[in-house]
């Protein structure tokens, strides 16, 4: 899953980068309300997270040009704790979600689990598609029978990525752009490999190949 994260803090930002990094998710950083809301405009982010204090355009603008341009991206506003009109106007302008400043990470993450199961209609706060169940701490997959197997970094982004999207065809440009940020070197064909090991572990029927579209999470066997 891929995040834009909006933060000027000169050390919150990357150090939130990096924590983000090593829970799977793919992150672009910008540090300015202009950059964070071009950014904001391509097609490839499954969340934002927005502070509101933001340089040269504050965050609250920000997120009102999003929605203005019909942009429904799930946004999780960063504010101060004690600025409660901020959180009221930020919801008013089209946040999903907010967190008050000091936070633990902890607690974002959570927040981010929530608003992308939201997103994708999963009432459940379990992973969960025909039999398989993700462990998003442990960073591995249960099968059927309570099997246990143990993903790479990138195969649990990938199998994230298809149980968040299942029975929809994906093509390999919408894996990588969904799998990577803008900073890791990455190859459209590298995702035939992965996807490879990953049927191995999982079952080659689950992830079946649409010849010249891409590739299909089998939400029924």
């Amino acid at each position: 899953m891929r995040v834009l994260l909006v933060e000027d803090d000169p050390h919150l930002g990357p150090d939130l980068r990096a924590e983000l990094l090593r829970s799977g998710y793919a992150v672009d950083l910008a540090d300015n309300g202009v950059d964070g809301e071009a950014m904001g405009y391509e097609d490839i982010y499954d969340l934002v997270v927005l502070d509101l204090g933001l340089p040269q355009r504050s965050g609250l603008e920000v997120l009102r040009n999003w929605r203005k341009r019909r942009n429904n991206v799930p946004v999780l506003i960063l504010t101060a704790r004690s600025a409660w009109q901020e959180r009221v106007d930020g919801f008013e302008a089209g946040a999903d979600d907010y967190l008050g400043k000091p936070f633990h990470n902890e607690e974002l993450f959570a927040r981010m689990t929530a608003l992308l199961r939201r997103a994708h209609q999963q009432i459940s706060s379990t992973l969960e598609v025909e039999g398989l169940v993700l462990n998003e701490k442990t960073q591995s997959v249960v099968l059927d029978g309570n099997e246990e197997v143990s993903l790479t970094g990138t195969e649990y982004r990938l199998l994230r990525y298809f149980m968040h999207n299942p029975s929809r065809v994906l093509s390999k440009l919408q894996l990588v752009e969904h799998l990577y940020d803008d900073g890791a070197e990455n190859d459209s064909n590298v995702i035939e490999a992965y996807i490879k090991m990953l049927r191995k572990k999982i079952g080659k029927e689950r992830i079946q190949t649409k010849r010249g579209q891409g590739y299909v999470f089998i939400a029924t066997l």
